[in-house]
């Protein structure tokens, strides 16, 4: 029985006993924690695991602390995060896929449980600060209106600050941006400097001084997920500059370079051999000059790009190093998966043009060859460079081979260990993160949190590995299934399918493999001695190859991954619906925020503007954006220009107008826009209170998705970039604007592979 006196209220003080009211407190001596994420980062991009590209402050991090060449993820973004913060499969906790589109079926609703209470509310339960700033793509799509629920954004499962992006991407040129539960603008517009990756470094390095500021004794826990390195690979012109004419040797010879370069830095062993270049990948020899002129560049620009993000995370460093509190840091670095190779063969200027299965060609290319990485792109490297970028590693992102979930692991801490500069090769996955963290912060995990029961921890502590690099793995058996590839680890064998997804045009048109989950091969391998993953050895011991099957199944079915589902008409038929699903007709008052997209009804098969006006009294003419969506990369404007009524469609960068015969009539109208597909093909036409003023056919129509990275509907004026060159931001209405009414037509989407290579492009 505890010998603490209750507390007891009595009518004065002196006939009262106060009570103890003590805050949670870190155990003495615990570290702050820094978990930096990368996107679509490859096991060979990092300068300290082998690469050409520039990467010193990450580099520095591994000289002075651990470098892991067996770390393993879940081959995409979302999944990969749910383990990191988690500790559990990610089918496990409903994230067997993209966020953005939630199924019905339990391991991939895309909702972390409350059974699995999450690393940052654990840590802040225990008495730590916790921040996230940069990429989340947590929140199921339909959850991130203004209206929520906000149960699945950062605040919601325990940071409490946040900033940063809820998608899968952004423009890093003009991103669309939340700070903790609302959306806000950027700082700064791109003419004025802005950029991304700078502005989340500005703010983690805010985030740890205020805190500071007030609890210069308490620790902290910043979660740091950059959208570097995902497409968008945008970056200003004079970080590219320096590797200009770097990449003209091709993707072969970086890749045989770099593999040099890993086998002398001991990152692969010795005897490790290098995977063959697979069919589908270009001889670059055997490219036209044009072509190699603008793949190169398209590598140069990434290059640049990396190098930019590694300074951005040096200056986070720096800062911690200045306040003293990098050495008792525990800082780990990760990617969510492997290269990213949705560029498909040739890479695309605009990757809304690839989402779309409108490829680029040479020669536009070639003209916006300076553009790359600029205002006007959302540019992807080709897959080559993709191929390359995991080196010695087969495939890539989306893939259970080990090009898709193998990635870099630094972590440095220099109170915590003394290893330094070592390479580490014990089987380490994205589950054991948030138990290493706990154990190194002297946190337990709670069989239950606010009342809830919580499932097993999959994870374990790889803590032992820090000072003993003979430490043993934290477990004999992995799973991986993403997409229908799937692959299972079990004590230093490997087998993995030859199944080849659907989603990615490209893939599905080339891709050597199975397209049937009946006719799918399993190819075995000895993960001892075949680092990577090169020499299959299924006919040699079939009974090794049958039992890892069978274990696999095991895995599957204790963590939720059936139904296999590799294509999107499979998981429509059990998408689960928006808690807040837009209504066929939707009134949008001007004066607000802009409007995200998840509260906008779908506007492919057919919409109606109406915008409820007065125009400027005369001799002002009237002028100004009535409502925009998206950018010259993808979206729409409806606007007057000069007096006249217009409507500018952008299709992944293709324009097509349609402008009215009539000026706006003064004083108070109803303007409206109709678009139909009723006559057998896409049409506009422009109505001033009902009378027809424009009618033309178009011969693109209105795609199902507007952006990769989320953008929302601005009234009256317009934000970031404009949707086409007949106007300049902010464009704003110079009348009076009430309201834009939207109403759409029939709901079901014309072409369901669309909207899958939309999400797979915005992991």
């Amino acid at each position: 029985m505890s010998n603490t006196p209750r507390a007891w209220a009595g009518i004065t003080p002196e006939h009262s006993t106060p009570g103890e009211f003590a805050l949670p407190r870190p155990a003495p001596g615990a570290p702050n924690v820094v978990l930096v994420v990368l996107d679509d980062t490859g096991f060979a991009q990092l300068g300290c695991f082998g690469s050409a590209i520039a990467t010193p402050h990450i580099d520095a991090l591994a000289a002075s602390g651990l470098r892991y060449n067996r770390f393993h993820v879940t081959a995409l973004c979302s999944p990969t995060r749910a383990c990191l913060l988690t500790g559990r499969n990610h089918h496990a906790v409903g994230m067997g896929y993209l966020t953005d589109i939630p199924t019905a079926y339990p391991g991939y609703t895309s909702r972390l449980p409350k059974s699995a209470a999450a690393m940052p509310r654990l840590l802040r339960d225990a008495g730590f600060n916790t921040f996230a700033v940069g990429k989340w793509h947590l929140v199921p799509s339909g959850e991130r209106s203004h209206a929520g629920p906000f149960d699945r954004w950062p605040l919601g499962i325990g940071f409490e600050r946040y900033y940063g992006f809820l998608q899968g991407d952004t423009n890093q040129w003009a991103p669309n941006l939340v700070r903790d539960n609302h959306y806000v603008e950027p700082p700064r517009r791109p003419e004025e400097g802005y950029h991304l990756t700078e502005d989340l470094a500005d703010t983690a390095i805010r985030c740890v001084q205020d805190q500071k500021h007030a609890a210069p004794d308490r620790p902290f826990f910043l979660y740091f997920p950059l959208g570097a390195m995902h497409a968008p690979h945008h970056v200003a012109p004079e970080w590219v500059e320096p590797y200009r004419g770097r990449f003209d040797g091709g993707w072969e010879r970086l890749r045989a370079e770099t593999f040099a370069r890993q086998l002398e830095l001991g990152i692969v062993p010795d005897g490790t051999e290098l995977t063959r270049r697979p069919s589908w990948v270009q001889d670059w020899d055997g490219l036209s000059a044009d072509e190699r002129r603008v793949y190169a560049r398209f590598q140069e620009v990434f290059a640049g790009f990396l190098t930019h993000t590694d300074v951005q995370i040096g200056r986070l460093v720096s800062f911690l190093a200045s306040i003293g509190e990098l050495d008792n840091t525990l800082l780990m670095l990760v990617s969510d998966n492997g290269t990213s190779a949705e560029g498909g063969q040739s890479g695309t200027f605009n990757e809304h043009r690839f989402t779309l299965a409108l490829p680029d060609t040479i020669d536009e290319n070639l003209a916006r060859l300076d553009e790359l990485g600029g205002f006007r792109s959302y540019n992807h490297y080709p897959w080559g460079w993709a191929w390359a970028g995991n080196t010695p590693l087969r495939l890539w992102k989306r893939y259970t081979w080990l090009g898709g979930i193998r990635t870099p692991l630094v972590v440095h801490w220099p109170d915590g260990f003394a290893a330094r500069g070592d390479v580490r090769a014990q089987f380490v996955h994205a589950i054991d993160v948030m138990p290493t963290v706990l154990d190194a912060c002297g946190v337990e995990a709670p069989a239950t949190h606010d009342g809830v029961t919580q499932q097993p921890i999959d994870g374990s502590s790889i803590r032992a590995t820090f000072d003993d690099a003979s430490a043993p793995d934290p477990r004999d058996v992995q799973y991986f299934e993403m997409l229908g590839s799937r692959s299972v680890y079990f004590r230093g064998w490997k087998a993995t399918t030859d199944h080849v997804s659907k989603g990615v045009a490209d893939e599905e048109r080339l891709l050597e493999g199975s397209r049937d989950f009946a006719t799918d091969r399993w190819e075995l391998f000895s993960l001892a001695d075949d680092f990577a993953e090169a020499r299959d050895l299924a006919d040699e011991h079939p009974d090794v190859l049958a039992r890892l099957q069978d274990i696999w199944l095991v895995e599957a079915a204790r963590n939720q991954v059936f139904p296999l589902v590799d294509d999107l008409v499979g998981r429509f038929t059990s998408v689960l619906p928006p808690p807040n699903p837009p209504a066929a007709r939707v009134v949008f008052r001007a004066g607000g925020s802009p409007v995200p997209d998840d509260s906008l009804p779908r506007m492919f098969g057919g919409f109606r503007l109406i915008a409820s006006v007065e125009t400027p009294a005369a001799p002002a003419v009237a002028d100004g954006i009535l409502c925009a969506l998206g950018d010259w990369t993808n979206g729409f404007a409806f606007y007057v220009r000069d007096g006249v009524l217009v409507f500018a469609l952008n299709r992944a960068g293709d324009v097509r107008m349609v402008r009215g015969s009539a000026p706006v009539p003064q004083g108070a109208r109803a303007l409206a826009c109709h678009y139909s597909l009723d006559g057998g093909g896409p049409a506009v036409t422009l109505l001033h209170d009902g009378e027809v003023v424009a009618s033309a056919a178009l011969d693109v129509p209105v795609p199902m998705f507007w952006q990769h990275g989320g953008t929302a509907l601005c009234l009256g004026y317009d934000r970031g970039f404009p949707v086409c060159d007949d106007y300049e931001v902010p464009f704003a209405w110079n009348g009076v604007l009430h309201d834009v009414v939207v109403e759409v037509g029939r709901e079901l989407p014309p072409d369901p592979g669309a909207q899958l290579r939309a999400a797979l492009t915005a992991e």
